[in-house]
């Protein structure tokens, strides 16, 4: 039976996060992985407590608060280190509903290596308590990047995807730059040059249950110009590749 290992990044969740924990170990073969940066508020403790009742839950509790992405890469980490065979990203704040999971598990058995939840598949918008500026912004940056990223997918900036572990073996985790929002175009980016199958499904995204957004301008400018480092560095790449061949192949020759 496949193993899957649900990664939650958290700072600041104790009132929705136990209720997520929940349920998704309603669903058979799913463990938990909670990683933490320092919440002031407690949410260690409380995936504490869930842990005394269930050996599926787990806990890394980082110093501080060092982001999304770097978040999901330290849980990828640990998760390929316990041979887990597929990985998925999910909100700790009530936005991914853990219903969807079988769905997931149905789609990766079809042979993708990354399935991602999308909001915006054939033109619908599946998106409930943002207003038309959220919409229009989210809309405007997935149809950017994938332009620019030569990719065809609806929902570059979804949170709510699952991985391969080959997909995540492949490519290589201490080169990823991005910490936002980014760091999902970016891995949807990697994990398609790398040659693996890449899909989406329906999903219906919910406005958090508690808190705030962790929208910032930042986070925004980095999305937008990381589509345009990703090209730069497959560029620099290719060029590296190109010399590399020409001196072997000088070597060779003389």
């Amino acid at each position: 039976m496949n193993k899957f290992l649900a990664i939650i990044p958290t700072y600041n969740e104790k009132k929705s996060l136990p209720a997520v924990i929940d349920s998704i170990l309603k669903h058979d073969g799913f463990d938990v992985l909670v990683v933490d940066d320092a919440s002031p508020d407690g949410t260690a403790q409380v995936v504490k407590e869930v842990m005394s009742k269930s050996n599926r839950v787990s806990i890394l509790e980082r110093p501080a608060k060092l982001g999304l992405g770097s978040a999901y890469v330290t849980g990828f980490k640990w998760g390929l280190e316990l041979d887990y065979d597929y990985f998925i990203e999910i909100d700790a704040d009530g936005s991914h509903n853990p219903e969807a999971l079988p769905w997931f598990v149905k789609e990766m058995e079809r042979g993708y290596d990354l399935v991602i939840g999308s909001r915006y598949i054939a033109g619908k918008i599946s998106v409930v308590g943002w207003d038309f500026r959220r919409l229009l912004l989210s809309k405007f940056g997935n149809l950017y990047a994938s332009r620019i990223l030569g990719l065809r997918l609806t929902d570059l900036t979804s949170g709510f995807r699952c991985y391969s572990r080959q997909a995540l073996k492949a490519i290589d985790l201490d080169r990823i730059y991005s910490n936002g929002y980014a760091f999902q175009i970016e891995m949807a980016y990697l994990v398609t040059r790398a040659g693996f199958e890449v899909g989406e499904m329906p999903i219906i995204f919910y406005e958090r249950n508690s808190g705030s957004s962790k929208m910032s301008k930042k986070i925004v400018r980095e999305a937008a110009i990381l589509p345009w480092r990703l090209r730069m560095r497959e560029i620099k790449d290719f060029v590296g590749k190109i010399f590399l061949k020409r001196k072997y192949a000088k070597e060779i020759s003389g």
